[in-house]
C-alpha cells in the first residue's frame, strides 16, 4: 500500500535525514573552523580563561587526527542520509526514486551540509572553533581507533610512492605562514614597509650568521700597543668608536679591547692620583687597561649571539674563522640594526659618497661594500644573498673573475656596471633593473 503523509515511517525517516544533514553541517563547519582558525588568536583567548579556546588548541595540535575523525563522521552521516533518502523515495515513487534521491540529496548536502556551514565557519573561524571544540574532542576519542588504522594505511600507500610525512614540517610552516602574512599585509597596505622590515629582520636572526653582518677586518680600526701613550690617547679621542682592539706586531695578535672610559680612568689616575703628574701619562700601559678579548666563530647564529651578549653583559666580539684567524668584529648594535635599521649617533661618520644614490638616468650608484640585504631593504628588490654578502661579492661570484672598471654584466634581472675598482676590490657599482 503506498505511504501517506501521515505514515509514521515517512516522518521518522524524513526527521532522521534532516538530523543527519544537521550533523553533516556540524562536521563540515567544525573542520573548516578548526583548520582555518589562528592558533595565535586561540592562544590569546585561552590565556584570558576561555576553556573552549584551550580545547581547540589541543585538538588542532594533531591536525591529521582531527581531520581524519571529522571526515569519518561526515562521510558516515552523508552516506547514511543518502541511503535513507533513497529508501524513502523509492518507496514513494518506485525505481525513479533513486534518481530523485540522488539529485535531492546532492542539492541538500551541497547547500546545507557544505557551503552554508563552511561559509559561516570561514567568516568567524575562532568563534566557531571555540564553540565546537568541546563536542569535537570526545568524537576524536571515539573515532581514534578507526582513524589510526586509516592513518597507517594512508602512510603505507604514500611510502610505496616514496613519500613520507615530515614531523618538523609544522614548525617550518608556522614561520613561513608568519612571513607570508607580513608580506601580504604590506602588499595590501596594512603593514608599513618599516614595520615589515623590522618583523622580517627579527624572524631572520636565527637563520643568519655573524659573518653576514660583521665589520670586515679591513674596516676595523685598531690600536698598536707599540705606539707611544700620547699617540694612543690621540687615536682613541679621534675615533668615533668607544671600543677598539689592541694588537702587537700583527693585527692577528689581539691582546685586548680598550674602552674609552677605561682609558680615561687610567689617565685620570696617572695625572690626578696621589702620586700623579702630567709626566705620569708616559707610564701608561695600554695592555693592562684593555679588557680580555671575546672571540666567537663566524658561524654563530645572530639570535644566539645576541643572547650571549646579554648574558655576558658585553656588546663587542671579535669574529674568527675555523683556523682562528681574525675575520672581523660584531657588536650588539649591529644585530639590533638588522631589526630596526641603521642606528647612528653624533659620533658616527657618514660618508657622503657611500651608500645608495639615484643617478639622473634612473640607475642606482652604490658602494661595492653595501650588503645585498641592505640593498634589498632599500629598494624592495629580491637579489639573492646565498653566495655573497655584498653587492661586489655577488658580481665577482657571478662573473667568476675580478672585473675591471667599465665592464658590464647582466644577471638576476639586473645590469651591473663596474664604476670604480681599487686593487682587488670593487668600490663602486652602477646598476639598474633590466
Amino acid at each position: 500500500m503506498p505511504p501517506t503523509l501521515l505514515d509514521t515511517v515517512f516522518w521518522l525517516t524524513a526527521a532522521a535525514i534532516l538530523a543527519l544533514l544537521a550533523m553533516s553541517a556540524f562536521f563540515s563547519g567544525s573542520e573548516t573552523a578548526l583548520t582555518a582558525s589562528s592558533r595565535g588568536k586561540l592562544k590569546a583567548q585561552s590565556d584570558k580563561g576561555s576553556r573552549g579556546a584551550g580545547q581547540a588548541m589541543r585538538i588542532t595540535e594533531d591536525r591529521e587526527r582531527l581531520i581524519g575523525a571529522l571526515l569519518l563522521g561526515n562521510n558516515i552521516v552523508i552516506i547514511l542520509s543518502a541511503s535513507l533518502a533513497t529508501a524513502l523515495l523509492t518507496r514513494m515513487f518506485g525505481d525513479s526514486g533513486v534518481a530523485i534521491a540522488t539529485f535531492a540529496m546532492t542539492a541538500l548536502v551541497l547547500i546545507f551540509g557544505e557551503v552554508l556551514p563552511k561559509t559561516l565557519a570561514i567568516t568567524h573561524p575562532e568563534a566557531v572553533a571555540i564553540r565546537v571544540a568541546p563536542i569535537v574532542r570526545p568524537l576524536i576519542v571515539v573515532f581514534s581507533p578507526v582513524v589510526g588504522l586509516v592513518r597507517l594505511l594512508v602512510r603505507g600507500i604514500l611510502r610505496l610512492f616514496g613519500l613520507q610525512a615530515d614531523p618538523s614540517g609544522a614548525m617550518l610552516a608556522l614561520r613561513e605562514d608568519i612571513m607570508g602574512a607580513i608580506a601580504i599585509g604590506h602588499s595590501e597596505g596594512a603593514v608599513e614597509k618599516e614595520d615589515r622590515d623590522r618583523l622580517l629582520g627579527a624572524l631572520d636572526l636565527s637563520h643568519r650568521t655573524v659573518e653576514t653582518i660583521m665589520r670586515h677586518r679591513r674596516q676595523i680600526e685598531m690600536i698598536d700597543a707599540a705606539q707611544s701613550p700620547d699617540q694612543i690617547i690621540t687615536q682613541v679621542l679621534a675615533s668615533p668608536h668607544t671600543r677598539l682592539p689592541v694588537f702587537r706586531d700583527s693585527d692577528d695578535n689581539i691582546l685586548g679591547v680598550i674602552h674609552a672610559k677605561d682609558l680615561l680612568r687610567e689617565v685620570d689616575r696617572l695625572v690626578r692620583g696621589e702620586e700623579g703628574s702630567i709626566a705620569g701619562v708616559r707610564n701608561l700601559d695600554i695592555v693592562k687597561v684593555a679588557m680580555k678579548p671575546y672571540f666567537i666563530p663566524e658561524t654563530t647564529a645572530l639570535d644566539e649571539q645576541m643572547r650571549q651578549f646579554l648574558k655576558r653583559r658585553t656588546h663587542f666580539a671579535l669574529v674568527v674563522d675555523e683556523y682562528g684567524t681574525l675575520q672581523g668584529l660584531i657588536t650588539l648594535e649591529d644585530i639590533l640594526e638588522e631589526i630596526v635599521g641603521d642606528i647612528t649617533d653624533e659620533f658616527d661618520v657618514v660618508l657622503k659618497d657611500s651608500g645608495l644614490m639615484r643617478a639622473e638616468d634612473g640607475a642606482y650608484v652604490l658602494d661595492g661594500a653595501m650588503t645585498i640585504r641592505d640593498l634589498n631593504r632599500a629598494t624592495d628588490w629580491r637579489l639573492p644573498d646565498d653566495e655573497a654578502n655584498t653587492v661586489a661579492g655577488l658580481v665577482i661570484h657571478e662573473a667568476q673573475m675580478i672585473p675591471n672598471e667599465g665592464q658590464v654584466f647582466s644577471f638576476h634581472g639586473f645590469r651591473f656596471e663596474v664604476v670604480a675598482r681599487r686593487e682587488n676590490r670593487i668600490t663602486k657599482l652602477k646598476m639598474r633593473p633590466l
